[in-house]
């Protein structure tokens, strides 16, 4: 009776991930991450603008991004209260409608780029707030469909942003196994699209040992990695650590506690975040030195290494005391840049942030040369850059990543050349 007992509550304890996938390791992919979090009124979310506007009347003077989102290959936009220069309305897409997220898988095809990494902000999985977890449940549904349709990787990572020490570590548990059971994310057979890595599904956990004061601190992180290893049903994961840029020194941006160290040696890969720590090549050169020794760190303690690359940043209309077009993309060369130069050091796998981060001023997805004129300032690429040049550069890099194409001693341009678009 012990024995038949004993051979019961194992067969209900076994593992609920599929063994493999078809991205069964992140090594040669370059990734993006993807907010999937703007709404319209009439999307049927009941978000109203969401993510769009901060707060008070949406209009001209008063919304959150810096970057307007090209809109003639969306199924679907919506009308705003802001207008072109020829006195024409301006239009929105929102990220509730799945064609939405299916012209943009189709984009990373189109240019190469692997996949991306689903945003999940602790905020946004709380059962209390049902409109916004089920906006973010949706745009993950249709990212996993689209994923399949494209063949794109996708993969979960975990903003703890906001989170409340240790009395959201249930909350993160209960999420990810509401995703493992309900969404079947890395349930859907060995040739499904979720990321893998060593074997194992990949989940990153993003903003880990940040010393600017967070509520939340490394123990109660390593807690949730704890659960995600080690569990029985919905443990077996690899991991993937959001880390500040300085986190080897734990100088600057880091908090100064070695179990920073330990939990990162408990990680299959870090990406440092390193948006707003240089915005000119001089200083991009003094990080260079900083990464090196981070490639260094890693490759001693067997955790692999990921950089961060980004496109420039703007985040003047969420903040408007920020300045307007803070760090510029010069071109493409700012992004070039950083691919290059991960790619020499030996990077084996690239992060880039972001998608779809018109807030930020980091989108690397097909934007407007024609945005609303007015009151807000948004941020054009310059003259002759077409509107797909980043996801051009992106893919241009994971080429090289994948040995497609050797790195070349410049820039890459387009077929056709940098021309208007």
């Amino acid at each position: 009776m012990l024995f038949a007992l004993f051979i019961s509550v194992g067969a209900s304890a076994q593992n609920k991930h599929s063994k493999t996938s078809r991205f069964p390791s992140y090594k040669g992919l370059i990734m993006a991450g993807y907010q999937g979090w703007h709404n319209t009124p009439e999307d049927g979310a009941g978000r109203g603008w969401g993510h769009y506007l901060q707060r008070g009347q949406f209009g001209p003077g008063n919304l959150k991004i810096d970057i307007w989102p090209t809109v003639n290959e969306y199924e679907k936009v919506y009308k705003t209260p802001f207008s072109l220069a020829d006195g024409s309305p301006a239009y929105l897409p929102s990220d509730h409608d799945v064609s939405t997220t299916d012209v943009r898988f189709k984009w990373m095809k189109e240019y190469h780029l692997d996949g991306v990494f689903l945003q999940r902000f602790v905020g946004n999985t709380r059962r209390r707030n049902p409109a916004v977890r089920n906006h973010f449940l949706k745009v993950m549904g249709d990212a996993l469909d689209a994923s399949r349709k494209y063949g794109r990787a996708v993969g979960i990572m975990y903003d703890l942003s906001g989170m409340r020490d240790s009395a959201d570590v249930p909350v993160l548990i209960d999420d990810w196994k509401n995703l493992v059971d309900s969404m079947k994310v890395t349930s859907r057979g060995n040739n499904q699209t979720y990321i893998y890595h060593n074997g194992k599904p990949l989940v990153v956990i993003w903003g880990v040992g940040f010393g600017d004061g967070r509520s939340y601190t490394t123990k109660s992180v390593s807690k949730f990695v704890d659960f995600l290893q080690n569990d029985p049903v919905y443990g077996g994961c690899a991991i993937m650590l959001g880390v500040p840029t300085y986190w080897r020194e734990l100088g600057r941006d880091t908090e100064k506690n070695p179990a920073l160290h330990d939990l990162i040696r408990k990680a299959d890969l870090i990406h440092p975040w390193t948006i707003g720590r240089y915005g000119t090549e001089a200083a991009y050169q003094a990080y260079a030195e900083v990464q090196r020794g981070d490639f260094d760190w890693c490759k001693q303690n067997k955790v692999g290494y990921v950089p961060t690359v980004f496109p420039g940043f703007s985040w003047h209309n969420l903040n408007p005391g920020a300045k307007f077009d803070q760090i510029p993309r010069n071109r493409g060369r700012f992004f070039w840049m950083q691919l290059s130069n991960a790619i020499k050091q030996g990077a084996g796998q690239i992060y880039v942030a972001m998608y779809d981060e018109v807030d930020e001023g980091t989108a690397i997805m097909k934007v407007s040369g024609n945005p609303p004129v007015g009151p807000s300032p948004f941020v054009k690429f310059e003259e002759g850059i077409p509107n797909d040049y980043y996801l051009y550069l992106a893919g241009y890099a994971g080429d090289v990543l994948k040995k497609k194409r050797a790195l070349p001693p410049s820039i890459p341009l387009p077929k056709n050349g940098v021309k208007s678009k």
